[in-house]
């Protein structure tokens, strides 16, 4: 596969970047469009020069297909990464339209705020004592692929899928081993549960490796960025339900309505 030059690439973000403001994501892809991972990075980040240029600012990044069966659906050797844009974070309780997105689809997830660099050298316990606060969290995903799998380069340049989160109260006292449950909640019914995750092993199982990944490309986790730490099942589709929360036993509980 040839490898598209800067100016293609470029040309693909302006459409891609006008594709997602419009609620209408990845359209080339549908048009038989395919990339090497590295060329989908490429993609990914041409995109955000984009956003960057016109105000827009990252604040921090998503973690993605952390388990070995996500990765060989999505024909990857390891996990993904997106950015979190400061245009898409929103608090408990927020009421957002369905109309300003593609098939939204919920995870349930933990994220955290750090307090200082996280570096690709650091074992478990000194990325835990660099974590300021963790959040339950919702994130949010236009569930649309195109093109034929595996979806692999899609799902990275459509900068994994993310257009939001909505973040509970943050948890500072961090200090200790813990269990927690959590639960993915639309209107009531339970969609998706997890009986026991540990912090902060489960957690935090994947930050080491995204700042490896990040210093490839010369990025870094910073003080401040805001981490949603990894997924332990798929995106799950909203159709007609309205309510959402998720529900943690340890660390908290977050909601968001979605009006039709």
């Amino acid at each position: 596969m040839l490898q598209p030059s800067d100016e293609a690439v470029h040309s693909l973000a302006v459409r891609m970047l006008a594709d997602y403001d419009a609620g209408n994501p990845g359209t080339v892809f549908g048009e038989g469009v395919r990339f090497e991972l590295g060329d989908a990075w490429r993609l990914q980040g041409a995109v955000t020069r984009l956003r960057e240029a016109r105000g827009e600012q990252v604040v921090g990044y998503k973690v993605g297909c952390v388990s070995p069966g996500n990765q060989k659906t999505m024909g990857v050797a390891q996990p993904v990464w997106g950015r979190l844009w400061n245009t898409e974070q929103y608090q408990d309780g927020v009421v957002l339209s369905k109309a300003n997105y593609n098939n939204i689809a919920i995870e349930a997830e933990f994220g955290v705020t750090l307090a200082r660099l996280v570096t690709p050298d650091m074992a478990l316990e000194e990325v835990a004592a660099s974590v300021d606060a963790l959040y339950p969290l919702l994130e949010l995903h236009d569930l649309v692929m195109r093109g034929e799998p595996p979806h692999g380069h899609e799902l990275v340049a459509n900068n994994c899928i993310n257009c939001g989160v909505v973040r509970g109260a943050p948890i500072r006292d961090l200090h200790a081993s813990r269990d927690t449950d959590l639960k993915l909640v639309y209107d009531g019914d339970v969609v998706d549960a997890w009986a026991s995750l540990t912090w902060p092993g489960n957690i935090l199982a994947a930050l080491a490796w995204l700042a490896r990944d990040l210093a490839t490309q010369g990025l870094e986790l910073s003080a401040g960025a805001l981490v949603l730490t990894g997924a332990w099942g798929p995106p799950i589709p909203l159709a007609t339900h309205t309510h959402v929360e998720v529900t943690s036993s340890t660390f908290g509980n977050v909601a968001a309505t979605f009006s039709q």
